[in-house]
């Protein structure tokens, strides 16, 4: 389309075979810092992770070519526009009304499935025949699948890694690659571009979508579903979210985003505001992912488990101060140095994922996840939407300062709801 115990070193060199079988899962109780390269040592995470740079490709290249494609056959800035924006739109969606097929059926078939729609979704894009309409309908339909592609991987890297640091360093590492992405991914369909026309651009995705669900396939290990009744629907949502602990870390997971959008949909009209070149774009631009990617990285090679739990607090309370130095109208440098400092307190997710792993009953965790996921992606959308509506009437500058204001107080409150409902849970048990 973000197991088993590791092996000695000869043996985790060995292809699986075709039909693995589930093992113990490796790290559960991890305490101390295990650093990536213990992540990959994991054989089966290799192939999660090969399957995830497969995917991730496949959905920056169809994404750029797509929006190409479509401003060729209609000429329309907002049509093209609305090609990207409808990879926001369904995660809502498809993260509400499928969740649950992520503890409904066996993970692996879940994830090949996806992917496998994906493909045909794909394919189907490239036939000259396909209308404009078709084509943004079957955009619509990878965006609805990926949150439950994403949410059921998420949930077997805690049956490959453990619910322990493991988890938490793969889950940082799939992270990095999706960030990493955002820098090179689409420069390297621009190129691709140059060289092919935007249907084969698009068909060439197919085949990593395919090779993506071949590698899932094949390498990681049969398990039964989750959820021991697979008649459950919304009303299992609806109790996970009931769960005070519960929604108040879904909130914290969903709340930031909201407001890390700000800048990046202010970027070009913050330049024009400022009177800068487009180089001075690009490093607005690029500012963030550097500094959540070198943040991320740190925190999972440096700092222990139990450090950055306590980390999490107090980077989430400091990640939006930087954004209130566009009161002063900074320059380009200090702008991009203060969006370096904002994406490197992003590191407050390594702690956030070990806390919201342990608050979900295992047999809830792809549901979970999967709608987890699903509300990032859409209060992103609607931090870009609601940040140009709001820049229409009030200088760019303050509103990304504004922005720093309310995620700050928003995030206090979720903080100190999310203490209160632990507590709360303590003295019930």
């Amino acid at each position: 389309m973000p197991p088993t115990t590791p092996t000695a070193a000869a043996a985790s060199e060995t292809p699986p075979p075709p039909e693995p079988t589930a093992a113990p899962a490796a790290g559960a109780a991890d305490a101390s810092p295990t650093g990536y390269a213990a992540v990959f040592r994991v054989r089966e995470f290799r192939w999660v992770f090969g399957a995830h740079l497969l995917s991730l490709l496949g959905l920056v290249v169809s994404e750029i070519a797509l929006t190409v494609l479509v401003y060729d056959l209609t000429r329309s800035p907002l049509l093209s526009s609305l090609t990207f924006a409808l990879g926001f739109l369904p995660y809502l969606l498809g993260g509400t009304l499928l969740a649950g097929l992520a503890d409904r059926h066996p993970p692996r078939r879940v994830l090949v499935v996806c992917d496998l729609v994906c493909a045909g979704a794909v394919a189907l894009m490239v036939l000259p025949a396909t209308p404009v309409a078709g084509l943004l309908a079957l955009r619509c339909a990878v965006a609805a699948v990926a949150p439950v592609f994403q949410g059921t991987r998420m949930a077997t890297l805690a049956d490959i890694l453990g619910d322990g640091d493991l988890f938490v360093l793969g889950r940082s590492l799939l992270r990095i690659v999706s960030q990493s992405a955002l820098l090179a991914g689409f420069g390297v369909g621009g190129v691709l571009l140059t060289v092919v026309p935007p249907r084969g651009a698009i068909a060439l995705t197919a085949g990593t979508f395919l090779l993506s669900a071949l590698l899932l396939r094949l390498g990681t290990a049969r398990r039964p579903a989750r959820a021991a009744d697979r008649r459950e629907g919304l009303g299992a949502t609806w109790s996970l979210l009931r769960d005070r602990r519960i929604r108040a870390l879904m909130l914290l997971f969903w709340v930031p985003p909201l407001f890390v959008v700000v800048p990046e949909a202010l970027a070009a009209p913050y330049a024009d505001e400022l009177g800068v070149s487009t180089a001075a774009l690009g490093l607005l631009m690029c500012a963030m992912p550097v500094g959540t990617i070198a943040g991320e990285l740190l925190a999972g090679a440096v700092l222990r488990p139990a450090t950055r739990s306590r980390l999490v607090a107090p980077l989430l309370l400091a990640g939006f101060l930087p954004f209130l130095l566009y009161a002063l109208r900074p320059g380009p440098a200090l702008a991009a140095l203060a969006l370096v400092l904002a994406g490197a307190a992003g590191a407050y997710t390594l702690g956030l994922d070990a806390w919201f792993v342990a608050a979900v009953p295992e047999e809830r965790r792809g549901r979970a996840m999967t709608l987890m996921t699903a509300g990032m992606m859409t209060v992103q959308g609607v931090g870009m939407a609601g940040a140009g509506l709001v820049a229409e009437f009030v200088p760019v500058h303050l509103t990304v300062a504004g922005a720093g204001v309310l995620a700050t107080v928003a995030v206090a409150a979720l903080l100190a709801e999310s203490r209160a409902a632990a507590g709360r849970k303590m003295r019930r048990g």
